[in-house]
């Protein structure tokens, strides 16, 4: 879709106008000023005197019809450019989304947010202080979502808040991700390190011998500066593609050398791939004290399985997931994704009674997003997935189930190209909420990444200014330089503590 902005020419405008574009058409292009054959034309007016005035006029080339929208709002007081300019961003913002509203009949119930952590704004005017009808009554006229996601957005902070109560007093301590890089396949719709692990043993010896090394130099950093570890996550790929020999060494390293294990409040190892679990790789998980799992069925539609790469059975997720309650894991949770390629309404409703008679301990609900590196959107055309107003259905279908369950929602976030601009949500049972996706949804400490492809997440205690930092997503690349990175990570650490 090949849109012309006319009346503002300022660039910072293209990112968020493009944005919102695709929230209703695929792979928007913004224009400035003017061009030939485009598909929407948007005149946009804007006044900046004694208070901020927009207007919007969307016209077609194919028909006479045109869309208006107007916004005025007084200015609120600024410290410099940036500030200023996100005032501006928002009074454009609100028209070009209304002129788009008008002519697709769509309407976007998160409104112009783009940003992939809602609940963090509604966190940070909790912070202020602010009278909860206040806050739901910015966040409708700033940013235009729905009473009903406001509402949700309510429910999970509630819910964080009584799960952590210190939740906002957490900035001083940190939580650890661990990455392992390898599936035995990998699926198409993602775009995480994952690489086959069939044949690569020696690759993987390499690989370990650095994230022993990044585990022992982290965890003598933390026992010297004396920070303690709140969550700890093991991810990947799937932690658990590798040997029992081998995750049993790591778990040792683990406790060797970081500071406290027994004390940290959690430790999650995803044994998402079913075809990855074994009898010997829970009696490791067991012996080191980890009883909270994911085992992520993903569907419970074995033609879905096939078509996007997983190469287990829906029976394997079933066994796998008796054979690890049995074995002593008492919190487990599942994965489910809204809009896979050829399901619909029946399939989802499929996938949830099969869920049924499991009662995992939560239940995450993914929206299929279309990552711009997966196999997935690169042969769109391979893989057909249902309609924005089915899409809309599945998740409100999960949203009744998961409640008449006795699951509530405990953490949100959004992502680019995600099926019917909706959002994914874990779920859980009371008191089996996963601590870890609190943290790194929230950003109210630092995360620190080990491991190939593991992205560091860095946050000031005093200003929370986040400062960015991943390790190389290849296991050769990381293989020659994690010495380096992990140095390098320390150096930041030093600064912020």
């Amino acid at each position: 879709m090949n849109v012309l902005i006319k009346g503002i020419e300022d660039e910072r405008f293209e990112r968020p106008l493009r944005l919102i574009a695709n929230l209703f058409f695929e792979e928007s292009v913004i224009h400035f000023g003017s061009g030939d054959d485009m598909d929407l034309q948007v005149k946009i007016e804007l006044s900046i005197e004694e208070k901020i005035e927009a207007k919007a006029v969307l016209t077609k080339p194919s028909s006479d019809k045109s869309y208006t929208a107007a916004y005025e709002r007084g200015w609120t007081s600024y410290e410099n450019e940036k500030e200023r300019f996100k005032q501006l961003k928002t009074a454009v913002s609100h028209v070009y989304l209304n002129v788009l509203q008008d002519l697709t009949g769509i309407r976007q119930k998160w409104g112009i947010l783009t940003g992939i952590r809602p609940t963090k704004l509604l966190h940070k005017q909790n912070q202020l202080g602010l009278p909860q009808k206040e806050i739901h009554a910015k966040l409708k006229e700033e940013y235009l979502i729905t009473d009903e996601k406001i509402q949700l957005m309510q429910n999970i902070v509630d819910r964080q808040l009584s799960v952590v109560p210190d939740l906002y007093d957490l900035q001083h301590e940190v939580s650890i991700y661990i990455g392992i890089p390898f599936c035995p396949t990998k699926c198409a719709y993602c775009t995480f390190p994952a690489y086959a692990i069939l044949g690569k043993q020696g690759r993987v010896d390499s690989f370990l011998a650095g994230l022993h090394y990044e585990i022992q130099e982290m965890g003598r950093w933390l026992k010297e500066n004396n920070v303690k570890i709140t969550t700890i996550y093991y991810g990947g790929g799937t932690p658990t593609s590798i040997t029992a020999e081998e995750m049993d060494a790591l778990y040792e390293e683990m406790y060797r050398s970081f500071p406290d294990v027994d004390a940290v409040r959690e430790v999650t190892v995803e044994a998402g791939r079913p075809d990855t679990i074994s009898k010997e790789k829970l009696e490791v998980l067991k012996k080191w004290n980890i009883d909270r799992i994911s085992i992520n069925p993903q569907s419970y539609t074995q033609e879905t399985l096939k078509a996007i790469g997983r190469h287990h059975t829906v029976g394997e997720t079933i066994d796998k997931f008796h054979l690890s309650r049995n074995m002593g894991m008492n919190n487990i949770n599942m994965d489910l994704i809204i809009g896979l390629p050829g399901e619909e309404l029946p399939e989802l409703q499929h996938s949830l009674d099969e869920t049924e008679k499991l009662m995992p301990e939560s239940l995450t609900v993914h929206t299929l997003s279309f990552k711009r590196a997966s196999e997935m959107t690169k042969n769109k055309d391979k893989y057909k997935v249902a309609d924005r107003v089915e899409i809309e259905k599945m998740m409100d279908l999960a949203e009744e189930w998961t409640k008449a369950h006795g699951y509530e929602p405990y953490y949100l976030y959004r992502q680019k190209n995600i099926l019917g601009n909706l959002e994914n949500v874990g779920y859980a049972l009371p008191g089996q909420d996963s601590l870890y996706n609190i943290m790194i949804m929230e950003e109210v400490q630092t995360i620190i990444g080990i491991g190939c492809g593991a992205a560091s997440k860095f946050i000031d205690p005093e200003t929370g200014k986040i400062t960015h930092f991943a390790n190389p997503k290849e296991p050769n690349a990381y293989n020659l330089g994690f010495k380096e990175y992990t140095d390098k990570k320390i150096k930041i650490l030093n600064d912020l503590f």
